[in-house]
């Protein structure tokens, strides 16, 4: 289907191919990955035909029709599915035929070949891609002009997934979907049947759509079998192998360097000296495979606070006075890592900005801690950033009386390292303003993150350092993200957010992604339809709900002593320090004494609550 040889390309005095070679065969599924800046969506744009290579070829089959989405959004009045079925061109070329044709020979091959392209049942297609992607049956039947930028893009997506190109080239197609939409997605690309290639930076799409992973690095392209897990295991043992070789090779070229030390200048051994010397010349170094360690992230957290940090009974909130969430009543405690579940359009966003007081509740009782901060992300923040400043001037204008020291220290600890922390905005990456937004929300050690999208413009790598950030943060945590990967890795409870109101989810992520899967494939839906609840039904769905609220108290309380534990052992370690005694002010033993019995009475009071939620959980169980 696809054949790259000998690659070559610079972009902007920047050499980003040097011989690159692959061949991808029919109908595979490959996701194309590599570091920020390495020149992937180039590449599409080289297969493409939009850009021109300085040297090699790319040969595509021929007669093959290549799709992606394009970057104009269909934005008329035409209804979305009108629009999706009109990219199928030669469908929408015959059935205009069909409408004008009188010869009848004509008229049969019109009628054959609508039957070989399954003509008939494109409407119902359509929908179910839309469906997949987020829009119901009256949303389908909108026009495009009444839809954010963000949805009809979405519009463009199921457009080319409709057309089934033969070469099907998508780049972060889950950046403009949500969860639910990233679900689908996923599903649908790995019963594509034809050959698809994606730039992700999803591991959980990576593992369950494709069968290859292609590889840039170093300017060039290296094809693997199996998904990014196979892949980086893959890497990981060919880096190790390299890096013994290059180990060895040094070992060697010392060793010989040595005997070209001592002995080229005595007679003897002069010509195995030179003997020695060119084979040092001979010898080829062996280029390390590793790519440079992803900086961290580093989140501070502030004083803790007793729990609750924040309580709601029954809330309501919306705009403009009316509700989009209602009754409201729910807690979050310091500890907490809560996922927010939900289609777009559900009302994530809103909760975050109630929780965040972005937005105040119509009615109901809010109750907050006194010395709470947040700290809030969202994407759409990048663009309040200053263009013409630099990283230091944006945190130097939170923190206008700390020394330019400190303000880069602050910047380090989310990877905004001295080379770029004097750049302009404007010359920023997208990885690097997300670093940077985190950068300033962070900047006065919250005890509470929300954090909504926060992948978007993150490479795996940076994905999986946040991950660890916030598994080692101290605070709470609220996370809305369509990386179902980093939910996985960072919530330990779920919150549904549907239908004017938010519930606990009673199970994990692989339990919803089936869920998604059941109800936007219409098998769930169809069978509400056909069959009515039976009151056993009805009984065991009570059944879950009360399991899953006693789970949801076992595990907070269980996370309490963890967390206090933690905090026991932290005063240990002080305590059986040398230095403690020796250059400590004498007040500053007492003090630790005194809170390591605060600790220990506090411990025993969060076991007795821990053990009376574990057994109301086994007497229900």
């Amino acid at each position: 289907m696809l054949t790259i040889t000998d690659l070559g390309f610079t972009l902007a005095g920047r050499r980003l191919f040097d011989g690159a070679t692959m061949r991808a065969p029919d109908r595979a599924r490959i996701g194309l990955v590599g570091r920020n800046g390495t020149g992937k969506t180039t590449l599409f744009r080289l297969i493409e035909g939009e850009l021109t290579a300085d040297a090699g070829t790319i040969e595509i089959r021929r007669g093959a029709r290549i799709g992606g989405v394009k970057q104009e959004v269909p934005a008329g009045p035409d209804p979305l599915i009108e629009i999706v079925l009109a990219a199928d061109r030669e469908r929408a070329s015959l059935l205009a035929e069909a409408e004008v044709a009188t010869d009848p020979h004509r008229i049969a091959e019109i009628q054959l070949r609508l039957t070989d392209i399954d003509a008939h049942s494109a409407e119902a297609r359509a929908a179910a891609i839309l469906s997949g992607l987020g829009f119901d049956a009256a949303a389908q039947a909108r026009a495009a002009a009444e839809f954010s930028g963000g949805w009809r893009m979405r519009v463009a997506l199921a457009s080319v997934l409709f057309a089934a190109p033969d070469l099907l080239l998508l780049d972060e197609p889950t950046n403009y979907l949500d969860l639910e939409g990233a679900v689908w997605l996923e599903s649908f690309l790995a019963r594509y049947p034809a050959t698809a290639m994606v730039i992700s930076h999803d591991r959980g799409l990576l593992n369950r759509s494709v069968d290859r992973i292609l590889h840039l690095s170093g300017q060039k392209l290296t094809l693997y079998a199996g998904g990014y897990d196979d892949f980086d295991k893959k890497r990981r043992a060919d880096a190790a192998q390299t890096e013994a070789a290059i180990a060895k090779q040094t070992r060697e070229r010392a060793h010989i360097q040595s005997f070209v030390d001592r002995f080229r200048y005595k007679a003897s051994k002069a010509k195995q000296a030179q003997s020695r010397l060119k084979m040092l010349e001979r010898m080829q170094p062996i280029s390390s495979a590793a790519e440079g360690t992803v900086a961290p992230f580093r989140f501070h957290c502030g004083e803790e606070l007793s729990p609750p940090i924040i309580a709601f009974e029954k809330v309501s909130v919306g705009y403009d006075g009316k509700p989009v969430l209602r009754d409201i009543s729910l807690r979050i405690d310091p500890d907490d890592r809560i996922a927010l579940l939900g289609a777009n359009g559900q009302g994530k966003s809103t909760l975050a900005k109630l929780i965040s007081r972005r937005l105040s509740p119509i009615e109901g009782v809010e109750t907050r801690a006194a010395k709470l901060r947040i700290g809030y992300f969202a994407q759409h923040q990048t663009d309040e950033l200053h263009e013409d400043e630099t990283p230091v001037q944006h945190i130097r204008r939170l923190l206008p009386d700390q020394p330019e020291a400190k303000l880069r220290g602050r910047l380090g600890a989310v990877g905004i390292g001295a080379e770029i922390a004097t750049n302009k905005v404007r010359s920023l990456s997208g990885g690097q303003k997300a670093r940077l937004l985190l950068a300033l929300m962070t900047v006065h050690q919250p005890q509470l993150l929300i954090l909504d999208e926060p992948t978007n413009h993150l490479d795996i790598e940076s994905r999986e350092a946040l991950a660890q950030a916030l598994a080692e943060y101290e605070g709470a945590v609220i996370l809305i993200a369509h990386d179902a990967e980093l939910v996985g890795a960072v919530a330990d409870r779920l919150w549904l957010v549907s239908e004017g109101g938010v519930k606990p989810f009673d199970g994990d992520m692989d339990d919803y992604r089936a869920l998604l899967l059941a109800d936007r494939g219409g098998v769930r839906r169809e069978r509400e339809k056909a069959e009515k609840p039976k009151p056993a039904k009805r009984d065991r769905a009570a059944e879950r709900a009360t399991l899953a609220t006693l789970r949801a108290e076992a595990r907070a309380a269980e996370a309490r002593v963890a967390k206090i534990e933690t905090m026991k052992a932290k005063i240990d370690e002080a305590l059986a320090d040398p230095d403690l005694y020796i250059s400590q002010p004498k007040h500053r033993f007492a003090q630790l004494q005194k809170k390591r019995a605060e600790i220990v009475e506090g411990l025993e009071r969060a076991e007795q609550i821990w053990l009376k939620a574990q057994e109301r959980l086994d007497d229900a169980e």
